[in-house]
């Protein structure tokens, strides 16, 4: 309302023609509760009045499928012929520090970081 008063004062001055106000609108939308809200892989769900969906305004909440969890089960168990493993996660700026892994259960052993399963290979 101030912006208009400073507007008609202006143009009656004679002197300013052209302003350069910026235009703010602001427009209040509610989240479409039509679309269901998908479960992400930690299992974070929204209650439907949670004020955190006011990102998802217009649209839904994207969660990606494919989830690093599935895909590292799909790989097979590595067989190590030590008692020890050590996993980096493939090295370089794209791995994990460096971590030891003990084989001595007869269980396939995971790596902490990256899930990586290693198991012991009988010698005899």
């Amino acid at each position: 309302m101030a912006t208009k008063s400073v507007l008609r004062l202006l143009e009656s001055s004679g002197k300013i023609k052209q302003t350069n106000f910026p235009v703010v609108s602001l427009t209040v939308r509610k989240y479409s509760s039509e679309v269901p809200d998908k479960v992400t892989h930690t299992g974070q769900k929204f209650e439907e009045h949670d004020y955190r969906l006011v990102r998802f305004v217009d649209r839904p909440k994207h969660v990606n499928p494919n989830w690093a969890i599935t895909y590292i089960s799909k790989v097979p168990a590595i067989p190590i012929k030590g008692r020890i493993v050590a996993c980096d996660g493939g090295g370089g700026p794209l791995g994990h520090p460096k971590v030891y892994i003990n084989l001595d259960k007869p269980d396939e052993n995971p790596c902490g970081y990256c899930g990586l399963h290693f198991y012991k290979e009988d010698d005899h």
